[in-house]
């Protein structure tokens, strides 16, 4: 009975936290995403391809959650925009309070679109609010669609699920489609889009989708 007390009380911290940071983010028209993934599944790789793609029509800054290095907070830095790095010294997972204190490190007004790399995790991090604005589960070909049904939670809480290394499936005779088909049993609503950062198969359609709801947000 002391844990559940105790979690409710840290839970109930944080979601006031993340409310905060929702309330700095829109008033400063900031449209943040929360970028959860499974182990291995090329999340940075999908980032570097989105703001490629995003860049220069939209002015994009990044919050990068390491777990021991910063390699992939100095691969995002290449692109020439604001990276915060934090580094997670093995958590399994960011919170509020450690993306409010990234938000002091960055102009806010200067941005258009802020992308949170969380840790590679998608069990912890399923319920936990930083304060973004939509929340994208990112997995790999090589998962299959059976593995999906672990990640319920996230992918429930997901306004979209990315379904990266489609380049494999020659190789691994995955079926995407059955993927597919498993997230959108969990999440009726979820758009679902197959990339290759290899080939760039899908990056422009995912791209496109979240500068509209970027657009759609700011100009609210």
């Amino acid at each position: 009975m002391t844990i559940v007390t105790i979690e409710r009380h840290v839970k109930k911290i944080n979601d006031r936290v993340a409310a905060g940071n929702r309330a700095r983010l829109n008033e400063a028209r900031l449209f943040a995403v929360n970028v959860l993934s499974a182990p291995g599944a090329g999340k940075t790789s999908l980032l570097e391809r989105t703001i490629e793609h995003l860049q220069p029509r939209l002015r994009i800054g990044v919050i990068a959650g390491d777990a021991q290095t910063d390699f992939d907070a100095r691969r995002l830095a290449r692109y020439d925009l604001p990276v915060v790095r934090i580094l997670m010294h093995g958590g399994c997972h960011l919170d509020a309070k450690l993306v409010e204190r990234a938000l002091d490190e960055i102009d806010l007004d200067a941005l258009d679109l802020l992308l949170i790399e969380n840790v590679d995790n998608l069990m912890c991090p399923a319920g936990v609010d930083l304060g973004e604005q939509l929340r994208v589960v990112v997995v790999s070909t090589d998962g299959g669609a059976e593995r999906l049904l672990q990640y319920q939670p996230a992918l429930g809480s997901a306004a979209a699920l990315v379904i990266n290394k489609t380049d494999l499936v020659p190789f691994s005779h995955i079926d995407v489609k059955a993927m597919q088909d498993q997230a959108q049993q969990v999440n009726p609503g979820l758009a679902v889009f197959a990339t290759s950062c290899t080939t760039n198969a899908g990056v422009p359609e995912w791209g496109d989708w979240l500068a509209r709801h970027v657009s759609r947000d700011t100009t609210a």
